[in-house]
């Protein structure tokens, strides 16, 4: 099974595993917005994230108030779900115009082994020097999976001690207050996430 596929089928798995099928539209409590993507509004998981970025400095989601942020979790050496995403992301916020200064797009790393700090620091500038890519130790990088309900896990390569990693292929969006609103599921394309982005913009 190809990484693409694998891709796809945990980002289904992880929507039937959090009940999110079916929720699509104005579900989460207090919201009065209708989203492309599966609204979590009120969701009781994916409410904090602290870890240090490729820089070193610890970063959390009230780090950000103000902007809409778009959490990945993903790995550098992942040939597609990972940069096409990420690309695709970077490419909404510049389509945005002004507005796109105000979309924070953050990457969680599932394989801290391999992605070392200098390694993420150039996956990230080639796709926005905006984007923020987040290491921990394997310990917390599994804390932080669990507080989102995210899959991962090795699955060895061909070549004795290659690896590659199986990971829930979904991005997370919080509003610019810091609540988590949306899950984003991969393919769902540029169009739908553009207009969710400027949905929760435009109401603060």
């Amino acid at each position: 099974m190809n990484s693409l596929r694998r891709g796809v089928l945990s980002a289904a798995a992880s929507a039937l595993a959090l009940g999110l099928v079916g929720c699509e539209r104005g579900a989460g409590p207090g919201s009065d917005l209708t989203f492309r993507g599966v609204d979590i509004t009120g969701a009781d998981y994916a409410r904090t994230l602290s870890l240090p970025d490729q820089t070193g400095t610890v970063r959390n989601l009230s780090d950000f108030k103000g902007k809409v942020v778009v959490v990945f979790f993903g790995f550098t050496q992942c040939p597609d779900v990972c940069p096409s995403t990420m690309a695709e992301l970077a490419q909404i916020k510049k389509s945005m115009g002004k507005d796109g200064e105000r979309v924070q797009g953050i990457f969680v790393s599932v394989d801290p082994e391999r992605d070392t700090p200098e390694i993420l620091k150039s996956y990230m500038a080639s796709f926005d020097s905006s984007f923020i890519a987040l290491r921990g130790t394997v310990e917390q990088t599994k804390a932080a999976a669990k507080e989102f309900k995210v899959f991962f896990g090795k699955v060895p390569g061909k070549t004795e001690g290659s690896y590659t990693v199986d990971h829930t292929a979904g991005s997370f969006v919080f509003d610019p207050t810091g609540k988590v609103r949306l899950f984003v599921r991969y393919g769902s394309g540029a169009e739908a996430l553009t207009a969710d982005l400027k949905a929760l913009l435009a109401a603060g």
